[in-house]
């Protein structure tokens, strides 16, 4: 089996974890692969660590078994971006702060690791959002697993975003900005924004305002199925469109619109995990002193 392994911000403090899962994973009879950044990251700590197979191109990605992604929920949307339409499985090693998709905490590698190594989880598929335009703004990987956003710039006024589903005039946003999120994306930046938890195999989208100007907007659930499309204007000529973690300053001549993605991420459910759990455990979900 071959394994691969991402993170980003590994430090002195997380190295000894990552040294953890590569002596696992050896130890299982696995091979251990390394994305060119996580082994730019582990070079820098030690000049001798033991980095056998960098995936430099598409023709070494398509080798691998797993993903591990090592670090935070930012760092597994990292991965998905690395692993594109080749659905390979990931697994995600909270090494950050609330991991709240990345749900092995690093206290407990050894244990889900044994899980793993027996076959004990499932694989979790969860659907993408598509970003089509008429520029290609983020070099072919038009995707996200949260979220995709309009924004303002900095401090600039508010932008003024009509919105349509299926061709059809929904409504018009006088706001910071809109998103549209995925079910697994709910739990994000649209929930700081006031969107609903929705549970994350619901085949739904979620359009949820950023600081909208008026008190009658509210998100709106729609269809996985749907198309939705934008038009922008506002007194400055450039604002943000970004996937997830990544983001481009745009002008209002672009055409987006937002759409189901063809393919998935799939995501390793390691035996007992349960979303409720996590709501409650990580976001403090329901939380009442008299439960």
């Amino acid at each position: 089996m071959r394994i691969a392994l991402h993170g980003r911000d590994v430090n002195s403090e997380s190295i000894v974890y990552v040294q953890q899962v590569i002596d696992t994973i050896k130890g299982n009879g696995s091979e251990v692969y390394f994305t060119e950044q996580l082994a730019h990251r582990l070079k820098k700590y030690s000049a001798n660590f033991p980095i056998e197979n960098i995936i430099e191109n598409k023709d070494v990605l398509v080798q691998v078994d797993y993903f591990f992604s090592l670090g935070g929920d930012g760092t597994l949307l990292e991965t998905v971006t690395k692993i594109g339409h080749l659905e390979i499985p990931i697994l995600g090693v909270n090494l950050g702060t609330l991991g709240f998709l990345a749900t092995t905490a690093k206290h407990e590698i050894d244990i889900a690791l044994e899980k793993f190594f027996r076959k004990e989880f499932s694989f979790d598929s969860r659907i993408l959002l598509h970003l089509d335009s008429n520029q290609d703004v983020f070099d072919g990987l038009n995707f996200a697993l949260n979220e995709v956003a309009i924004l303002k710039r900095d401090t600039s006024s508010m932008i003024i975003v009509h919105c349509y589903v299926n061709g059809e005039y929904m409504n018009t946003y006088w706001a910071d900005g809109l998103m549209v999120s995925t079910p697994t994306g709910s739990t994000g930046y649209s929930l700081s924004a006031g969107g609903p938890l929705v549970l994350p195999h619901s085949d739904n989208f979620i359009i949820t305002p950023v600081s909208p100007h008026n008190l009658n907007v509210r998100p709106l659930i729609v269809s996985g199925s749907s198309i939705i499309s934008f038009e922008i204007e506002g007194k400055g000529r450039t604002f943000l469109t970004s996937l997830d973690y990544r983001s481009y300053t745009v002008d209002n001549s672009i055409k987006l619109s937002v759409r189901k993605e063809n393919f998935c991420v799939k995501l390793v459910n390691l035996k007992g995990y349960n979303f409720f759990d996590t709501l409650r455990n990580k976001l403090n979900w329901g939380l009442d002193i008299r439960n």
